[in-house]
């Protein structure tokens, strides 16, 4: 009978760490809470990691030693696959490659609202040579104190915005520098008939020259309450990078790439847009919680291209942890493609 147990303990064992370590095979993702807890799959590494050391640390008493050792090797695993999953998308680069006369850097950074200053924005955009810069949770009037201290500083930037409500989460800027030409937020985009469900996003399309259709993302966080909502923003942000060559979408998805699987047509992750921290090293580097080392967090923030764009570089900035954000800002150098 302690025999039947102990393998019927360790099935049971083996499919937990198999639907936490690859919920995609089980269409579970975007279900609460596997979608919350593979979010850190970084914390998942360390707590199989652990279990597996207390598996070996159960082995000793002799009864239950098939059992420990069993389970000790299913936690090793699943600490080996997720693990495997991290590596692959990138532990962390914090070069960017010299500017070109195509080059494009694009900077995203969800600022909390007021807790981060328009000067350490200004600051932090001017230092990267940001050419586009989207703020969620950015007020039009931080915004606008932004794009004149960059202007202060020799680096001059257009500001656009959107906004669903009276709070700074409500709230969506895009900086746009003047070389890319004029630019304007699409009315869906603006007056909320076509748009992520609960926190604004924002599509700027060039009014002239041949500049990128950019898209200032910000989901909704999958909070219990709003899984629906979570999962029809991700959607709808799937949808901007359907149809066109020529997109940059950037912000706060509220989702890691564990979240988009299924998103993603024609080898994207998400619409026709591709994950480009993954592609340049960052991929597994958390951009949410500052509280957080980089390692442990949630890679949630993005800068998603389509076809028409090639990544070249990225860094997550960790030295403005203590700004006011519980969000680090990313980072991405990118060509045109040939």
């Amino acid at each position: 009978m302690l025999r039947l147990f102990g393998l019927l303990l360790t099935v049971l064992g083996a499919i937990a760490v198999a639907v936490i370590s690859w919920p995609q095979f089980f269409r579970l993702e975007r279900d609460l809470p596997i979608a919350q807890v593979v979010s850190f799959r970084a914390l998942i590494v360390v707590g199989f990691a652990a279990l597996f050391v207390i598996g070996l640390v159960f082995a000793v008493i002799r009864p239950i030693r098939a059992l420990a050792l069993s389970l000790a090797v299913v936690f090793l695993a699943g600490a080996v696959v997720n693990g495997a999953i991290l590596t692959s998308r990138g532990l962390g680069s914090q070069t960017l490659p010299d500017q070109t006369d195509t080059s494009v850097r694009v900077m995203t950074w969800n600022t909390a609202g007021a807790a981060t200053s328009a000067e350490t924005i200004a600051q932090a955009a001017v230092a990267m040579e940001a050419d586009i810069v989207t703020l969620p949770e950015t007020t039009i009037e931080t915004g606008t104190e932004v794009a004149v201290t960059m202007g202060e500083l020799g680096h001059p930037m257009w500001a656009h915005h959107t906004q669903s409500g009276e709070w700074d989460a409500e709230s969506t800027t895009i900086l746009i520098s003047p070389d890319l030409g004029d630019y304007s937020v699409i009315e869906s985009s603006a007056d909320g008939t076509s748009n992520t469900s609960t926190l604004p996003s924002a599509v700027a399309m060039p009014t002239d020259g041949d500049g990128p259709i950019v898209v200032a993302a910000h989901a909704v966080a999958p909070r219990e309450d709003y899984m629906a909502q979570w999962r029809d923003d991700l959607q709808w942000l799937a949808d901007q990078c359907a149809n066109d060559a020529n997109v940059i979408m950037a912000g706060d998805f509220n989702a890691t790439l564990d979240h988009m699987s299924g998103l993603g047509v024609d080898g994207g992750d998400l619409g026709q847009c591709t994950d480009t921290a993954a592609i340049t090293g960052n991929g597994a580097v958390g951009t949410w919680s500052t509280a957080l080392p980089a390692l442990l967090g949630a890679p949630i923030d993005h800068v998603m291209v389509s076809s028409g764009w090639t990544a070249t570089g990225s860094v997550v900035l960790q030295s403005l942890d203590d700004a006011g954000s519980d969000h680090r800002p990313l980072v991405v150098q990118l060509e045109p493609s040939e």
